[in-house]
């Protein structure tokens, strides 16, 4: 049976997709790695149709709860990540959060995300029970202090968080843009960004083998 990460937040925009695609193209570099969209917005397919020459791991559009629960019955890949929608009460989100081995909460550091995130964690992630962490994202790189008080609170709340930080840079509009995930992406900031996602994986890994 494949590994599941979910990647989910109760609020849009806070680079769930970016997030989602980015680490399917990092870790489609070892592994066969499939993105489920479950977002009935479908900004993965949406991102994912625009490259023609296609990019390193598959993708499946899917947002019916009864198929989303039966991810653990593929069996020819190695990885899937899906890209859930943003809404608490949504049932496809409900049943993704079950059967994940592992959830991402990708979230900006700022006091108003924070909260709809802190609202997600309580709601969605701890009655389940699932190992997650928050991931802050759209991090200025001019200005770190807000993303560092942001991940003290966390500890506070006893909300576990990544150590890597996602800086916000245009690279990561102009490659979704493009078609192509940041690790294909070259321009201004490519490196930086493409590193960012680089050590969430990294750090994903780290995790997984404690």
């Amino acid at each position: 049976m494949p590994k599941i990460i979910a990647i989910l937040n109760g609020k849009g925009g806070v680079g769930k997709t970016t997030t989602a695609v980015n680490l399917a193209a990092n870790f489609a570099k070892q592994q066969k790695v499939l993105l489920v969209d479950a977002d009935i917005q479908g900004s993965a397919s949406w991102w994912f149709r625009r490259n023609q020459q296609g990019m390193e791991f598959d993708l499946a559009q899917e947002s019916d709860p009864q198929l989303l629960g039966e991810l653990r019955k593929i069996t020819s890949y190695d990885l899937v990540i899906v890209d859930t929608p943003p809404a608490l009460r949504s049932e496809a989100l409900a049943v993704v959060v079950g059967v994940a081995d592992y959830l991402v909460l990708p979230t900006p550091p700022s006091a108003m995300d924070l909260a709809v995130l802190v609202e997600t964690v309580q709601q969605a992630v701890i009655p389940v029970g699932t190992p997650h962490r928050v991931l802050l994202t759209k991090v200025d790189p001019r200005s770190l202090g807000e993303a560092i008080e942001a991940q003290k609170t966390l500890l506070k709340l006893g909300i576990p968080a990544f150590n890597v930080l996602v800086r916000t840079y245009k690279a990561h509009e102009r490659a979704a843009l493009e078609g192509v995930a940041i690790t294909q992406w070259r321009g201004k900031n490519a490196r930086e960004a493409e590193l960012d996602y680089r050590r969430v994986t990294e750090e994903l890994q780290h995790d997984w083998r404690k």
